[in-house]
């Protein structure tokens, strides 16, 4: 049986031993009083501010590490979680696509519409994980897998 990225959150124990924690959709479907609490996972609506912030942020990591001529970017959010470490920790499952904007015209992603030759739209699902540190004003990308 395989398993859907965010069906298991590591956990990592004062010694940096990982420890697989627990299923998040048994985690998920219990009802904590309120808000996000630091060290635990909880859904948020992928129409976020925050969650589109760390999708874009993801999108530009993938455009700078591909050697793609074409730039991609988030066409849809299908889950989001938030956790709270030192700042915010999202994890998301994005799709991506290849839009018509090349990467040397240096266009805001906002301004690139979609591939709609078939020969070249292309459609990735990704799944990422994006630090936020709002009073650093800084984000990173550690993780980015897309197929």
């Amino acid at each position: 049986m395989r398993h859907h990225p965010l069906d298991y959150v590591p956990c990592y124990h004062q010694c940096s031993h990982l420890v697989l924690c627990f299923s998040l959709s048994d985690f998920c479907s219990q009802d904590f009083n309120s808000g996000v609490k630091p060290g635990f996972p909880k859904t948020i609506k992928t129409d976020d501010p925050g969650v589109l912030k760390a999708a874009r942020h993801s999108v530009e990591k993938f455009n700078n590490c591909t050697n793609d001529i074409f730039l991609f970017k988030e066409s849809y959010i299908s889950r989001a979680l938030v956790q709270v470490v030192k700042g915010l920790k999202y994890m998301l499952e994005v799709e991506i696509g290849r839009t018509i904007c090349r990467k040397t015209t240096h266009h805001p992603l906002d301004n690139c519409d979609f591939q709609t030759n078939p020969d070249l739209k292309r459609i990735l699902s990704c799944y990422t994980e994006v630090w936020v540190i709002p009073w650093l004003r800084r984000f990173e990308v550690p993780i980015i897998r897309c197929q």
